[in-house]
């Protein structure tokens, strides 16, 4: 798998991971499925950040995440 892509899926499974959190906890329940979720976003964050040669800075992900939606949409 390509490191940015594996970034841009690692950010969108931690982001959507998050609200699922929050919502087992307000009921009363283990977030089981969140912390998986968690936990694949994690290892996808840090496979990518191994994979690419020199790593990722901050402000390189907004123009990954472009180039990645633009792979897909154009």
């Amino acid at each position: 798998m390509e490191p940015d892509l594996s970034l841009v899926l690692g950010l969108v499974i931690g982001v959507f991971a998050i609200p699922a959190i929050v919502s087992a906890m307000s009921d009363g329940r283990a977030p089981r499925v969140a912390s998986i979720a968690v936990l694949i976003s994690g290892g996808l964050i840090v496979y990518a950040i191994n994979a690419k040669e020199g790593g990722y800075r901050m402000g390189d992900v907004p123009k990954v995440i472009y180039r990645v939606v633009g792979q897909f949409t154009g």
